[in-house]
């Protein structure tokens, strides 16, 4: 009788998808988080587990690329709890076995998905007791005379990896946002700013079409009004593709334009905001509807022209009375905008539900979007400048051209470190 392991739930991949800069920032910042919440542990008089407290030398890390030089020295590293460590195993050899067993058709698809999640954790573990277990090796073969020199040239080598075996491994066990993998809906709106902010908007909307055809993924506008000098009124995206809502979640917000409008013939730089908005992708599995609470109502689509247009009720407005969200799609066919309709809808209450969940645990944490006002921003586009600013983590790039044409990993690695970084120290306080 083979022993069960209950499912674990952690972040099986965030830390490689960050690039070198931002992998340091978050290695950082995992040591500058590393003593104060054991010490709280302890004075608290909370009983520990058992840890693996790996070596306490000192290092130098520097990076480039618009980050400070910053030092590391004499800081004590994490010291990772033995028993998580044991239990992630455990679990992964039971359903390495287990699908070798031949599991029934149903199970084998949930258990293939969570061996896939477990097994970059375990190849981190793995690596990183391999590492301690070379260290105690090193250690040993100092008092033999004839190993001696062979362990001082392995030893320091080996105690410079332990640290960001360390970091990499304590990003690995940070908890999962079942989000991530999901595909995503882009909304993007014009605020304040008139015809210009139309304008930024549609500049906004190939931005990321852009970024998308970078990752190999789908790019679907469902729903597109435009403005008479071509800008968007309101654009809704579908985007599929490898870990698309973990890229692209921190896109939500106000973004904000400063450069002269095409219209301007003063010369002025004119201030203008356009609001992003990425949801996850709903399944009816994620969300339940109760059609009772919608209101489906069908009218005659808009447009430049056409066969359909003005000449059939195909388009769909759907109203969730419960919360107020009114969701609509102008495609040619009504059963196309029915499915469209019922798609975006799910998506925007997942989101509601994830957002509830979310303030919930965190009391002042601030709203999505926002109204769309100059004032509310979480970044800057200035084009005079050429710089582009994400008033979050105080990033600031002078590469606007390239940002525009789709270059985002820079700025999106930052902020995936960042947000790794207050998760652990949510973890540790």
């Amino acid at each position: 009788m083979r022993h069960e392991h209950a499912p674990v739930d952690l972040q099986a991949n965030g830390f490689a998808q960050l690039n070198p800069a931002a992998r340091l920032v978050c290695t950082i910042t995992l040591h500058r988080l590393a003593t104060g919440p054991r010490n709280i542990r302890k004075n608290r008089g909370i009983q520990q587990e058992k840890y693996c407290d790996c070596s306490k030398h000192g290092r130098k890390a520097t990076t480039s690329g618009g980050l400070d030089q910053i030092q590391i020295i004499n800081q004590t590293t994490f010291m990772i709890p033995t028993e998580r460590m044991s239990q992630i195993t455990e679990r992964f050899e039971f359903l390495e076995a287990a699908m070798a067993d031949g599991a029934a058709g149903a199970d084998i698809a949930t258990l293939a998905k969570e061996y896939s999640d477990l097994k970059p954790v375990v190849d981190q573990i793995r690596s990183y007791q391999q590492l301690l277990a070379d260290l105690g090796e090193a250690e040993e073969m100092l008092g033999d005379p004839d190993m001696a020199a062979l362990a001082q040239e392995e030893l320091p080598t080996i105690r410079a990896a332990i640290p960001e075996a360390e970091a990499a491994l304590q990003l690995a066990l940070l908890p999962k946002d079942a989000a991530d993998a999901k595909p995503a809906m882009l909304e993007i709106r014009p605020g304040t700013g008139g015809d210009e902010a139309a304008l930024f908007a549609g500049d906004l909307l190939r931005m990321y079409q852009r970024y998308a055809e970078e990752h190999g993924w789908r790019f679907e506008i469902i729903e597109e009004q435009l403005t008479e000098l071509g800008g968007v009124k309101e654009v809704v995206a579908h985007i599929t593709g490898t870990n698309v809502f973990a890229r692209l979640k921190f896109e939500s917000g106000v973004h904000r334009v400063q450069r002269v409008p095409a219209t301007e013939s003063g010369g002025r730089i004119h201030t203008s905001a356009a609001t992003v908005a990425v949801l996850p992708e709903a399944e009816e599995v994620d969300i339940h509807i109760d059609p009772n609470d919608l209101r489906i109502d069908t009218m005659r689509s808009s447009g430049a022209g056409g066969q359909h247009v003005n000449t059939t009720d195909s388009a769909v407005r759907i109203t969730h009375e419960p919360s107020g969200i009114v969701v609509t799609s102008s495609e040619k066919s009504q059963h196309r905008n029915r499915e469209i309709a019922m798609q975006v809808l799910r998506a925007r209450l997942y989101d509601l539900e994830r957002s509830r969940v979310d303030s919930e645990r965190s009391a002042d944490r601030a709203a999505q979007v926002g109204s769309g006002d100059r004032s509310e921003r979480i970044r800057t586009y200035n084009f005079p400048q050429g710089r582009m600013t994400d008033h979050r983590i105080n990033l600031t790039l002078y590469k606007l051209d390239a940002v525009m044409a789709g270059d985002l990993d820079e700025v999106i690695d930052a902020l995936t470190a960042d947000d790794q970084a207050r998760k652990l120290a949510e973890m540790g306080a």
